[in-house]
């Protein structure tokens, strides 16, 4: 057991003794810190909430004056305008009236105007937005919003109504949406939206935590692997460790290089996230980790270590049969491309977490760690179900731990080209676990 032990620590003080190691954590982290920040980046380099100015031509003979005037009364009211009218004089004639809404925008007084033609049925002039904008679609959508309230506002006040009459009419319709629960003999009651945002973040976190442990800590297992093969290190190690204890010993102490910087970058989103600043803007989104469930705490961490454990041997006795590194991404690829099609699957399936896809996936194993616990957080399958799930996960483990044990214990001093699977096969028969 001494032995076993001390392959993790020689894997642990091998990668934090690493300058690549180190840069690239240390570079995540920084990439990590620039994101959190990003909001308040942007706020710095903004002017506040911006207001854009639009001008018109004011005159008392003109339909569209009176326009102009009910839409900067419309939006003065508003919290937050985002738009403001300015009127300009009416200079007599509408090419005078053109320059001079043009020499604004060259002063960069206003940012366009308005040209009103003549009426139509709708109770407004034809209204034209000229400006030097190319599209202007979320200013000239401001602006038809603006006419539909002014326009059902005159027609409810011509029919009659009250004051409170219009209050009610224009009184938001809320509609509560809880998730239950249609199993027999499930006392649970079901979960609120906050809920499912919550269960959803976790999800959606737990799944990229997942996908880049395996991609990034089974590739560091499977290359260091090659590199001892490449530089016959393996030859000395297997005169004193067994492989089986080397296998296992790298692939734990790879979990914990892999546990070591999820704890980095953990603290460093916590640090970021409790700044002043930012707690101030994550605050607006009402976010309360209180409302997790245990279990799906319990569940995430039952899926990570045992997705984790499947991929990783697989990783290491690939690894194994490789003799140089130049090779071994070609030789990965069929479990990088597993790992692929179960986090995508996750992924494009929140929502429609109740999909035959996601179901069916959810039992096999290379998929589940991803989708059943995509099923956890945002559905709720029968208990039978998740632990049937688990079980077929635990045995797949249990199958590939012993093939590739013994595809390790053959393949390390198998040197040269690739061996077949008849040769692989054949050596595999001599050795037992």
């Amino acid at each position: 057991m001494s032995n076993f032990w001390t392959v993790v620590g020689f894997t642990l003080k091998n990668k934090f003794r690493g300058k690549a190691f180190l840069i690239t954590t240390i570079i995540i982290a920084v990439i990590m810190t620039i994101a959190i920040n990003l909001p308040y980046i942007f706020s710095q380099f903004g002017s506040g909430d911006k207001v854009t100015n639009i001008g018109y031509i004011q005159s008392s003979q003109s339909e569209g004056s009176a326009t102009g005037e009910k839409l900067n009364a419309y939006f003065e009211l508003q919290e937050k305008p985002g738009v403001k009218f300015v009127p300009y004089e009416d200079k007599g004639s509408e090419a005078e009236n053109e320059k001079q809404l043009k020499q604004a925008i060259t002063d960069k007084d206003i940012k366009g105007y308005l040209a009103f033609g003549k009426m139509t049925d709708s109770g407004f002039p034809e209204i034209t937005y000229k400006s030097e904008k190319l599209l202007a679609f979320d200013l000239t959508s401001s602006i038809q919003t603006g006419l539909q309230a002014i326009r059902q506002a005159t027609v409810l006040q011509d029919a009659g109504l009250t004051d409170k009459q219009l209050a009610l009419l224009n009184a938001p319709i809320e509609i509560a949406s809880v998730q239950i629960s249609a199993t027999e003999g499930n006392a649970a009651e079901g979960k609120t939206p906050e809920e499912q945002a919550v269960n959803m973040g976790l999800v959606y976190f737990i799944v990229v935590l997942l996908f880049m442990a395996i991609m990034i800590t089974g590739q560091l297992i499977a290359s260091e692997i090659t590199a001892e093969k490449s530089s016959r290190v393996m030859e000395l190690l297997i005169t004193s460790v067994s492989p089986l204890k080397q296998m296992f010993g790298k692939i734990v102490g790879m979990f914990l290089v892999g546990l070591i910087q999820i704890t980095i970058y953990v603290c460093v989103i916590i640090v970021n996230v409790k700044m002043p600043h930012n707690d101030k803007i994550l605050g607006q989104f009402n976010i309360d980790l209180t409302q997790i469930d245990p279990m799906l705490l319990l569940y995430s961490a039952l899926f990570y270590l045992t997705g984790y454990f499947l991929f990783a041997t697989l990783f290491a006795a690939v690894g194994s049969i490789v003799s140089r590194t130049e090779d071994l991404g070609q030789a990965v690829l069929p479990i990088t491309m597993l790992s692929l099609a179960g986090f995508y699957i996750s992924i494009f399936s929140i929502s429609s977490p109740d999909s035959i896809l996601v179901k069916v996936s959810s039992f096999v194993p290379f998929f589940s760690p991803f989708v059943m616990l995509l099923r956890l957080g945002l559905t709720d399958p029968p208990v039978w179900e998740v632990w049937a799930s688990i079980g077929i996960l635990l045995v797949t483990i249990y199958a590939a731990v012993w093939v590739s044990a013994k595809i390790y214990r053959t393949g390390v001093l198998m040197y040269g080209k690739r061996p077949s699977f008849k040769e692989l096969r054949k050596a595999m028969k001599a050795y037992k676990i």
